[in-house]
């Protein structure tokens, strides 16, 4: 059997990103297996710089590694890109990205900004569609825009997936989630602050939502 474990929205926390991954090393008992990471690696936390030095260099040996773009990924390489977008960024949690970097701009490596910018939209695999935000039911996936897949919050309570797909995705925070519906799984349970970060774990042969959840629990925000 194998796994593909994903961690949402993970805005700077690289203890529970650490915590995380040992406890999938753990899970996945050495089987094959896909890590997908669903956006919002920076931002809002203290440690983004941290946190994409730890992707880059890999989540495990014989561990796959599917890293998707959050909206907050995308506001960095703007700002970093277009000084005219810097207020904007920094008043929704840049500021805490930048502070991570010793808050000059021009210290964030290239190799990050390149990282971020390249990031895949959407995932899908044999049963489900990965994505950071959502997607429209009534929209191909080939021409899903970019903001909706970045930006977009389902009506609350919605149950629908993307027609057999069973869509996972992040974005729109719980703090007493994970959100569980027939078509979709929301897994952001508001990490970054409530220090408890859940990690969807699904079967790779079942269709569906997960058949596990690793629970991850640090320290609240500001303590």
């Amino acid at each position: 059997m194998s796994l593909t474990f994903v961690i949402p929205d993970i805005h700077g926390r690289y203890d529970l990103l650490c915590d995380g991954l040992a406890e999938i090393a753990v899970h996945s008992k050495g089987k094959a297996g896909v890590v997908v990471t669903i956006g919002d690696y920076v931002d809002k936390g203290p440690d983004s710089k941290e946190v994409i030095d730890r992707l880059l260099s890999g989540v495990g040996e014989g561990v796959g590694l599917v890293a998707l773009k959050g909206n907050h990924d995308a506001l960095m390489v703007d700002a970093l890109r277009d000084p005219s977008k810097m207020a904007a960024w920094t008043a929704k949690g840049g500021d805490a990205a930048l502070a991570s970097y010793g808050g000059d701009p021009a210290a964030v490596p290239q190799t990050h900004i390149d990282w971020l910018d390249g990031l895949r939209l959407m995932h899908v695999d044999a049963h489900r569609l990965y994505v950071h935000a959502g997607v429209d039911p009534e929209i191909p996936l080939d021409r899903q825009g970019e903001a909706t897949l970045l930006w977009k919050r389902y009506p609350k309570g919605f149950p629908d997936g993307f027609g057999k797909l069973h869509v996972v995705h992040g974005h729109d925070n719980c703090p007493d989630g994970p959100l569980l519906y027939e078509g979709r799984t929301n897994l952001d349970t508001l990490a970054w602050r409530t220090g408890r970060l859940t990690i969807g774990v699904f079967d790779d042969d079942r269709s569906g939502g997960p058949v596990d959840f690793i629970v991850i629990k640090g320290a609240p925000a500001g303590r």
